[in-house]
């Protein structure tokens, strides 16, 4: 009898998120989308974003992993897991989260690992992003999201239509932005504002103002070069420090 699982075995999210620096691109565009949200408030509620990013990186890919790779029964759990901790923040702080804040997280996820695969990898099919989009509304289904898009086709104009009414910089985007320059350092950081600019929708380099294409373009030519001549573990310990060199390392889950 053959385990019912979450996502199915040749699934491209399982494709998607089985590569560390694939990850690593998601998590980037979703820092820099994170910190102009206008409910980015809550992130700072537990203070743990700011106090340790790289930390709070981790532990979502973690979450997220274990709902991707794992069977129906284990990824409900995790799910449910997740819909605990955040009922539990709203408790301490009395309010609920807003539910377009829930939505804009699921849809950060459907969003870079779409544009994450493209830029590292290859475009993909109307039916792979279908898929992704799939499995994340899964997700939010599970946790019990209301006002979901149902399809693809719906996502990509609810999509739309949330950068366009809940991003807006503040005085925690610049905070943010502090604490990943001292978290990372200056060549790292500068490093990351380039793979955001690779990453990101067009509403958010606008506000952000990031490094030119031309840049950007360098950085993606340099990351291709080192895949091809196996050089990607050295490019990899570029973008975090040394001391996650095993959590990237545990990230490879796909040959």
């Amino acid at each position: 009898m053959s385990t019912d699982l979450f996502v199915h075995q040749n699934s491209i999210v399982r494709q998607i998120w089985g590569k560390s620096d694939t990850i690593l691109f998601i998590f980037a565009g979703a820092s820099a989308e994170f910190a102009l949200n206008k409910a980015v408030d809550w992130l700072y509620f537990t203070g743990k974003l700011p106090s340790d990013p790289l930390g709070r990186l981790f532990s979502t890919v973690a979450y997220a992993r274990t709902i991707v790779f794992a069977d129906t029964e284990k990824a409900h759990r995790s799910i449910d897991a997740m819909a605990s901790i955040h009922a539990s923040v709203e408790s301490s702080r009395g309010m609920k989260i807003p539910d377009w804040a829930y939505r804009d997280v699921l849809f950060m996820l459907i969003d870079y690992s779409i544009r994450s695969y493209e830029v590292l990898e290859r475009p993909l099919s109307m039916p792979e992003k279908k898929e992704v989009f799939d499995v994340f509304y899964r997700v939010g289904v599970r946790m019990g999201l209301t006002g979901l898009p149902t399809n693809y086709q719906d996502w990509q104009r609810s999509r739309e239509r949330h950068l366009k009414e809940n991003l807006a910089p503040s005085h925690y985007t610049d905070d943010l932005y502090k604490q990943y320059r001292k978290h990372l350092g200056f060549v790292r950081y500068r490093l990351l504002l380039q793979v955001q600019a690779l990453v990101v929708p067009e509403t958010v380099r606008e506000m952000k103002r990031f490094p030119s294409a031309m840049a950007t373009r360098s950085l993606l030519m340099l990351y291709r070069w080192g895949k091809i001549v196996r050089a990607e573990n050295v490019l990899k310990a570029l973008l975090l420090p040394s001391a996650y060199k095993p959590q990237i390392k545990a990230m490879d889950v796909v040959a």
